[in-house]
């Protein structure tokens, strides 16, 4: 039964670098809802790691940083995709602590306006190119974090950038009805298991945190933030435009669990 009903359909992935990659875990979901996916990655060599885990999906390259080749890739699957998209996942991140980790207030400015860049702005330039491409009953949908209000020191300026994504939802939700009804929306997860995550220092202390601090006491699995996003590109979620939906398995309403409130004032 074709729940989602997405089976047929052509759905664009950007950002895809391996099998941990919340990409990854996107397109194995829409693939089994029986969508035909079209991965973007930012490299060649992760064309190649790209090749491997999806054999049945047409590969494309695009560094997003340079707007030019948003453009370049828009022809070139033009030319080689038949029929509209109906969806656009992005997942796409980038921050470079050029000068290690800083006090906020220290924040290198030439970092942060790449962080915005790549993590921000790409989305936007990407739904402005990809425009004619879209079923006008399409969807996009990018991976946020599940709150920009918490003051993570280890996560930096980007949770200031995820906040500029989060924002930009609305504004194009509202600026593409004036000629579809392309919805755009977000998943907002909470702490994963990634090899993008891992390189953020004090990640793996967070990540543990965050398992004690989910009801379940496990966290929070990238195959929970793939289903979400494939609903979010599937016509059942036709009700949803310009929101972030939460995915983080209960732990925003658990900080004061007793076991983590005795651990802190033992």
């Amino acid at each position: 039964m074709d729940f989602l009903k997405l089976a047929g359909k052509k759905v664009v992935i950007f950002g895809l670098a391996n099998k941990k990659s919340v990409a990854c875990a996107v397109g194995k979901a829409l693939f089994e809802a029986g969508a035909e996916v079209i991965h973007v990655v930012r490299s060649e060599e992760r064309a190649a790691t790209c090749r491997k885990l999806f054999p049945a999906s047409p590969v494309f390259c695009c560094d997003v940083e340079n707007e030019a080749n948003i453009i370049r890739v828009r022809d070139e699957i033009a030319a080689q995709v038949v029929g509209p998209i109906a969806g656009i996942v992005h997942s796409i991140a980038f921050a470079n602590y050029s000068e290690g980790m800083q006090p906020f207030h220290g924040t290198v400015k030439r970092d942060f306006l790449q962080a915005i860049d790549i993590s921000c702005f790409s989305f936007i330039a990407i739904a402005n190119h990809f425009k004619e491409l879209l079923d006008p009953d399409g969807a996009m949908v990018t991976i946020s974090i599940s709150t920009t209000r918490m003051a993570s020191e280890n996560y930096g300026y980007m949770a200031p950038v995820k906040a500029a994504l989060d924002s930009s939802l609305c504004f194009l939700a509202k600026s593409f009805s004036a000629f579809s009804r392309v919805r755009f929306n977000a998943v907002g997860a909470s702490l994963l298991k990634t090899s993008a995550s891992a390189g953020i220092p004090g990640y793996i202390d967070s990540y543990i945190f965050a398992e004690q601090a989910i009801p379940r006491k496990q966290a929070l699995r990238t195959e929970e933030v793939a289903d979400a996003a494939a609903f979010l590109l599937s016509p059942r979620s036709s009700g949803i435009n310009g929101q972030t939906i939460v995915v983080d398995a209960g732990m925003s309403f658990n900080y004061f669990d007793k076991d983590i409130i005795s651990k802190a004032v033992r």
